[in-house]
């Protein structure tokens, strides 16, 4: 009994050992035998830094370190080889999310710096003109002539000005314009004034001397990491966005607070890094409290707005309660909002209907495409936090990516696109114990109406009509069940995605260890893009739509299908991809694919058509046993069985009814499953969806920490 005991006690202590060993920080720290480093050593990966008595292990990610302790491997030990408990998060699996984030950031910053440069130049142009106009003007003779005395530029005003036709959505525009000019064009104005009051003869050099000055608040671009865990989102910033002023690096943990400020100082980057350690619903609060107590009460604006050009938001679960203080505390001219909500569970299934409409305020849809639904349920939840206060949201990319969704959007102040708002969000009818149907209801309704003077048009916000379907599916007699409300408009902007892209092609693979799977991601996404008649008219005519038309667009095409789902629906064998596709196409339908999931297609093609596909491939490619399914069933009403057993019970019956059925019959397309005109040819191979990195991947414990 005892050998036996020692036995299972030496075999325990192996498979705990072997437990202990395949864990990957484990296998780092065994490696490395050399002795512990300072604090102060250059970075480098796999290297061990030894800190006030603890012992840490250096990661590299990006151009980034971040410090583990050792204490961690440790804790590991008692889980999972795939899991681990830290004080400090870290996932490995995120670099993608990372990675995307980093390149969206450099994308939209020179977008961003581009636009103000431009609006400074523009300023300094027009102050060099009015300072040479008063040195031709001979002194007082504005006075003399009985003219209004001679005044500094109103930058503010000229940058604000909008004529009464134009009336659009373009003052958030012009309101990025007036703010950044009033900020950095006002104390060069003031120097062109001393120069112009000390000298009459003053020389040229005065106004390019303003302009210069006029760069260097136009440079300002600063992120806030409001949720940093371990720092490195903000570590990875400072590194690798060369235009970035600074960013703040926030968590609520202490534990997480002091990894921070051991990893910016291990990384050297206490000049760019601002580490603060508070609630992040607090400290976006503080800083729009701020902002009002410095907010003119004739005017209604701030002099000087400390707003953040990028928030942030990559919180464990949902960033549900952070939306209403992000969308404040991002700057209103065309600021940056990032989030990411990793409950899939909530907003991309309807297993949790009722906390996914306390969370953002709509119900998920139930089938396939939940995921693009869930996506249009968080553009919902953001678009209504921003419009309470007069802002406006703007999807430029929205992802569905493994376990989270990501989406970025821009946020300007504009109560004329807010008006917008109900007739770009609507409810979804799906027929989701049937067919897996849909159909849309907007909740209002933006209509074009010609002006008073017949020389425009402008638009009327009005009551929809509704309801767009019957109770019962058309298509196969399923009840029709309701979701939503959620975004109606296009989830992605295509000209925002090639510039991704064209920052992808000068990213190293060294530093952005995920390009391959971005790449194709973001291919993916913009090929989801299916114009509509409106824009298709406006490419033929090359004029560009108005800012109206635009504001008033929706998804004409949401959503997605499978065609193994509908095979399965009427019990036949699936067809191919490009069979499938090829068929829509010979219909003359447009046809393209998802990003959220492989095997997915997306077509302007109505429903009847597909389930009319689907009928010709059963009775043209792959027959089914009649016999074999039930009577009453989904596949015995999609596929008509039903109504052959009543023609063939009819046949004695009126000539005029059989000649009825003969025109209905000629009436339908034919179909033809021409594979070469569905399959893709494509030059480059792209990696499109996700593979397996590791296994029992997901997204980790959360950390441990006070």
């Amino acid at each position: 009994m005892l050998r036996s005991f020692l036995s299972l006690q030496h075999i325990s202590r192996n498979v705990n050992r072997k437990k202990i060993n395949k864990n990957p920080l484990h296998i780092i720290l065994r490696a490395m035998a050399t002795e512990a480093q300072p604090i102060t050593a250059l970075p480098a990966a796999k290297q061990i830094i030894s800190y006030e008595g603890i012992r840490y292990t250096t990661i590299k990610e990006g151009l980034a370190h971040i410090l583990i302790p050792e204490a961690s491997v440790e804790q590991n030990s008692k889980v999972r080889n795939d899991q681990g408990v830290s004080q400090v998060f870290y996932n490995p699996i995120q670099q993608f999310n990372r990675d995307l984030t980093i390149l969206t950031l450099k994308a939209f910053g020179k977008e961003r710096l581009e636009h103000k440069q431009l609006a400074y130049r523009s300023k300094s142009d027009k102050l060099a003109d009015k300072k040479r106009k008063r040195k031709e003007q001979p002194t007082g003779q504005g006075e003399a002539q009985g003219g209004p005395p001679t005044k500094s530029p109103k930058i503010l005003e000229n940058a604000t000005r909008i004529t009464a036709e134009e009336g659009s959505s373009n003052n958030a525009e012009n309101q990025l314009l007036a703010e950044e000019a009033q900020n950095a064009a006002q104390p060069a104005a003031v120097e062109a004034e001393k120069s112009t009051e000390t000298s009459s003869g003053g020389k040229q050099e005065t106004a390019a001397a303003a302009g210069a000055e006029q760069e260097k608040p136009g440079s300002k671009f600063t992120i806030l990491d409001a949720l940093s865990a371990s720092g490195l989102r903000a570590l990875r910033y400072a590194h690798e966005i060369p235009f970035l002023t600074s960013v703040t690096s926030n968590d609520l943990l202490k534990t997480a607070v002091d990894s921070i400020k051991l990893n910016v100082k291990h990384n050297r980057l206490e000049s760019k890094i601002k580490v603060s350690h508070d609630d992040a619903i607090a400290h976006m609060y503080t800083l729009i409290a701020q902002e009002l107590r410095r907010k003119d009460l004739r005017t209604g604006k701030v002099s000087k707005s400390e707003k953040y050009d990028v928030v942030d938001l990559d919180p464990y679960g949902s960033a549900a309660p952070f939306l209403d203080a992000a969308v404040q505390a991002v700057r209103d001219d065309g600021g940056l909002l990032a989030v990411t909500c990793t409950d899939s569970g909530v907003w991309a299934s309807a297993g949790y209907a009722e906390k996914c409409y306390s969370l953002y305020g709509g119900v998920p849809v139930k089938g396939w495409y939940s995921h693009e639904g869930g996506l249009r349920i968080v553009l919902h939840a953001i678009e209504t936090a921003a419009a309470k206060y007069g802002l406006a949201m703007e999807p430029l990319v929205s992802l569905s990516i493994d376990f989270y969704l990501r989406v970025f959007v821009r946020i300007k102040k504009s109560p004329a696109a807010v008006k917008f708002q109900g007739g770009k969000n609507m409810v979804v009818y799906n027929c989701d114990s049937g067919c897996g149907a849909w159909a849309t209801q907007l909740l209002m309704a933006n209509k074009e109406a010609p002006n008073k003077k017949g020389s425009g048009v402008f638009y009327k916000h009005s009551l929809a009509k509704g309801p767009t379907v019957n109770r019962s599916c058309e298509h196969c007699g399923g009840t029709m069940h309701m979701a939503g409300p959620m975004y109606a408009g296009r989830i992605h902007s295509p000209d925002f995605i090639k510039r991704i892209l064209a920052e992808l092609d000068d990213a190293s693979p060294e530093v952005y260890g995920t390009t391959a799977r971005i790449r194709g991601m973001l291919q993916t996404a913009l090929e989801e893009f299916l114009p509509s008649p409106e824009d298709m008219e406006a490419a033929k005519s090359g004029m560009d739509l108005s800012r109206e038309a635009e504001l008033a667009t929706v998804e004409p095409y949401p959503f997605y299908f499978h065609p193994a789902t509908l095979s399965g629906m009427i019990h036949c064998t699936t067809p191919s991809e490009a069979a499938f596709k090829g068929a829509l196409k010979g219909l003359g339908y447009r046809v393209t694919r998802s990003h959220t999931k492989p095997g997915s297609v997306k077509t302007d093609a109505p429903w009847s058509v597909i389930w009319h596909v689907m009928r010709e491939w059963v009775r043209q490619k792959a027959p089914v046993k009649e016999e074999n399914i039930k009577p009453g069933s989904t596949g015995y009403r999609l596929l008509g069985l039903g109504k052959k057993q009543e023609a063939e019970a009819e046949k004695s019956g009126e000539s005029a009814t059989e000649e009825g059925e003969k025109q209905k019959q000629e009436e339908k397309p034919a179909v033809v499953f021409d594979e070469a005109l569905g399959r893709e040819v494509t030059k480059v191979k792209l990696v499109r969806y996700q593979e397996n990195p590791t296994e029992n991947w997901g997204p980790m414990n959360r950390a441990k920490g006070k």
